[in-house]
């Protein structure tokens, strides 16, 4: 018997994974935006941390020794500190329109939404805004536009995004077999570099699908890369907490938190795979998964898992390179397609 392929799903895009929807958000002169993963259904989900600076929220009910089962939202952003309050915006509008929980005699649904913020304070754009950070309407501005088709590149939570010495931006992938649907959801603001050292090749080139990020394959000088230079910001500064790459993988496949956490943890060889260095000091590198439940996990359970983790870090792995190469050129930092051309 043949063994399928496992190929994009129709729109190369996380909401292949029947169930999810997504919206975003952006404010030009701020330079930043935030992204909702806005499931039909709660879902569940859970998280992987791994970069030295994380900011997050609601991460604590995601761990399977906790009660909550199941969410109603994700929000990524731009904004540090300030961007959690994407997560606010969500949650009131979710709120007034009864998705979440019913709890003893409130009047009110409470819907439980965690959320993975990135640095972008530092980019140029119009900061200045006082005691009314612009996050909460773009929360509910990013909820209000939640579909199956988005923008990837300068766009929602990747809007301010910088990766190494190029403009980051929003990636997204997606992957399908035997029925099993996996997507990935990146923004990309790492230290580190998504491309081979003075090249325009990606570090994710051997995954990728049909040119999806440029077709690139590494030459003699790349193939002879075995130790690669730490590539720097361009202005060669790095700032503690500075920057991070935020992301979730989804499934289709029904898992409990535990496997869901056990998912996360693989899709962050996804971030190892595409960036180097990641997981760095400077970054709060975050991977929350999630599943729609629309099919059960086949098979014996560990393995079935280990299968669906290793398909889940490569579509992450594509989505970051996706992000990179969609990006365009904003303030100092230039875009790869300008670096490097299509």
């Amino acid at each position: 018997m043949i063994t399928p392929r496992p190929v994009p799903g129709p729109r190369n895009l996380i909401t292949d994974v029947a169930g999810l929807k997504v919206g975003q958000a952006e404010d030009a002169g701020v330079r930043s935006g935030c992204t909702v993963v806005l499931p039909d259904e709660p879902a569940v989900m859970a998280v992987d941390q791994r970069g030295g600076a994380p900011g997050t929220r609601e991460t604590d009910s995601m761990d399977p020794a906790n009660f909550l089962a199941s969410f109603h939202a994700l929000v990524l952003s731009g904004g540090s500190v300030f961007g959690l309050a994407a997560a606010d915006g969500v949650t009131a509008a979710l709120s007034a329109a009864g998705r979440g929980i019913r709890i003893g005699n409130a009047p009110m649904a409470v819907p439980v939404v965690p959320a993975a913020i990135l640095f972008d304070l530092g980019n140029g754009g119009a900061k200045d805004w006082g005691a009314e950070p612009p996050y909460r309407r773009l929360g509910i501005e990013a909820l209000g536009k939640a579909g199956l088709d988005f923008t990837l590149g300068n766009a929602g939570a990747g809007y301010g995004a910088v990766c190494g010495r190029l403009k980051g931006g929003l990636g997204s992938a997606s992957v399908t077999v035997d029925g099993i649907e996996v997507g990935a959801l990146v923004a990309v603001n790492a230290v580190g570099s998504a491309l081979m050292p003075g090249s325009p090749v990606f570090w994710a080139h051997a995954l990728e699908w049909q040119g999806e990020f440029g077709g690139r394959k590494p030459g003699p000088a790349e193939a002879a890369v075995t130790m690669p230079d730490y590539d720097l910001p361009a202005d060669g500064k790095v700032v503690m907490g500075g920057h991070t790459t935020i992301a979730v993988v989804a499934t289709n496949v029904a898992l409990d938190k535990a496997q869901a956490k056990r998912l996360a943890i693989m899709a962050q060889d996804g971030l190892a795979r595409a960036i180097r260095p990641a997981h760095t000091p400077f970054d709060g590198d975050t991977v929350f998964a999630l599943s729609t439940a629309r099919r059960p996990l086949d098979g014996a359970p560990a393995l079935a898992l280990s299968r669906l983790g290793h398909l889940a870090a490569d579509c992450l792995a594509r989505a970051v390179a996706r992000g990179v190469h969609a990006a365009e050129s904003l303030g100092p930092h230039p875009s790869y397609r300008e670096r490097w051309g299509e």
